[in-house]
């Protein structure tokens, strides 16, 4: 067999390794882990429509880390709180969050990554606002029987011309 035609077969055997053998992900999780996530993302929401950087923080691990839609990186309880008041005070007068799909995929028996689609709402209207629908990565933790948000990570939607 050719050098060439051997390097081909190697690379179509690798691919299919790779595509067979299922995800490491876990569907260990346990009563009342969703409620607990609608929870965590309720205390969320609440702080961003009281516009309260702390309150906000709080529902992040001590070592939390925020990347926000414009590439900010916010790092630690802190940060986070820092970072989201300055924001709340200076670009989000108003606007609440709204979860549109969540999908939630356990990595172990304490770690869930959920892939949420949302967007801003302004006031009492329900409908989103322009330009403000982003997919966003979300890496949660259970520590001491408490879920926590470890990592944020958002990604605006946008049209490619």
């Amino acid at each position: 067999m050719g050098k060439r035609r051997f390097g081909w077969v190697a690379a179509a055997v690798g691919v299919l390794l790779i595509t067979a053998v299922p995800a490491t992900a876990v569907e260990d999780h346990r009563p009342g882990d969703q409620a607990a996530f609608d929870r965590l993302h309720d205390a969320q929401a609440k702080a961003w429509a009281e516009e309260d950087g702390a309150a906000f923080a709080a529902t992040y691990t001590e070592n939390g880390d925020v990347v926000t839609f414009n590439g900010d990186h916010l790092h630690g309880r802190e940060g986070i709180a820092r970072g989201m008041q300055h924001y709340f005070d200076n670009y989000i007068d108003g606007s609440r969050l709204k979860r549109l799909t969540e999908q939630v995929r356990y990595l172990d028996r304490n770690t869930a990554l959920i892939i949420r689609t949302s967007c801003l709402t302004q006031g009492d209207v329900s409908d989103c606002r322009p330009d403000s629908r982003s997919t966003n990565t979300n890496l949660l933790v259970r520590r001491h029987g408490q879920w926590l948000q470890e990592s944020f990570q958002n990604t605006r939607y946008f049209e490619i011309p």
